[in-house]
């Protein structure tokens, strides 16, 4: 019987905790605030920014959501505004921007002690995708250094930070990108998709009591999807599986206020 690595289901304790801290942070005299800094309209987008909003209000901390428009010179000026805010803990810049060539030089203008979704590579803090799907597979008990593992993407937002993470912390990771021979996945143990591509990963890529996190995300006829096709989900024969909500995503989420809060008490 495949066991479902159910994210949604773990964040529940992680919101109670934090909810605690932000009781201790105001009795301090300090208070938590998140700014979102998006340009665009995308409906996945949209979800993630609910989510993030109604996360924040159930645990006590502010969160504002900025919508500028698609041009360096304006995210550039929200920026720098908000890293001389002193009200502000931390922001976000919600990716994919309408102009993907500047993501960098974007991210590149948050302050490093204000960076919490960890994608500028000098802040304070990792990726919160990666440490989430960390959280996930400990949660569950799945101890990495017995198992082989291959990542599919190298994305900034997911498979290339995670890579790191793993590597640096003397795991070997073998990564899968395009152009990449997919059959050979099935010589892996936990495999970890993080690419955006619908249907991407099929069921004879994948061998019986395989681990598999499907972080990918992408909007197809108005709904979010992953990475990996519906035949795998069928599969009783793996160890372990994301759903097709609720995996990482709630996780990901609470990474990201666990930097506010850190962020809200060092006030670097």
């Amino acid at each position: 019987m495949t066991k479902e690595l159910n994210g949604r289901e773990l964040v529940g304790f992680v919101k109670k905790r934090q909810a605690h801290l932000v009781q201790i942070l105001r009795s301090n005299k300090k208070r938590a605030k998140l700014v979102i800094i998006r340009d665009s309209d995308n409906p996945v987008i949209e979800k993630y920014v609910k989510l993030k909003c109604k996360y924040g209000e159930d645990i006590g901390v502010e969160v504002v959501d900025l919508k500028v428009e698609p041009t360096l010179e304006a995210l550039g000026a929200v920026i720098a505004e908000m890293n001389n805010d002193n009200s502000v803990s931390g922001m976000i810049v919600q990716l994919p921007l309408v102009k993907a060539e500047i993501t960098e030089e974007v991210l590149q203008k948050i302050a490093p002690e204000k960076d919490v979704d960890g994608l500028s590579g000098r802040g304070k803090f990792d990726s919160a995708t990666a440490t989430a799907i960390n959280w996930l597979l400990s949660g569950y008990n799945i101890d990495l250094k017995l198992h082989r593992i291959a990542i599919v993407g190298r994305g900034r937002l997911v498979g290339g930070p995670l890579a790191q993470m793993w590597q640096n912390s003397g795991l070997e990771v073998e990564v899968f990108h395009r152009g990449s021979d997919f059959s050979k996945l099935k010589d892996y143990d936990v495999v970890v998709t993080a690419t955006g591509v619908p249907n991407l990963i099929t069921s004879e890529m994948i061998k019986p009591g395989a681990i598999i996190v499907d972080a990918g995300t992408a909007s197809e006829d108005g709904k979010l999807v992953g990475d990996i096709a519906d035949e795998i989900r069928e599969r009783a024969d793996l160890t372990a599986i994301t759903p097709k909500i609720g995996g990482v995503g709630p996780l990901t989420v609470g990474v990201l206020f666990e930097n506010i809060l850190a962020a809200a008490e060092k006030r670097w």
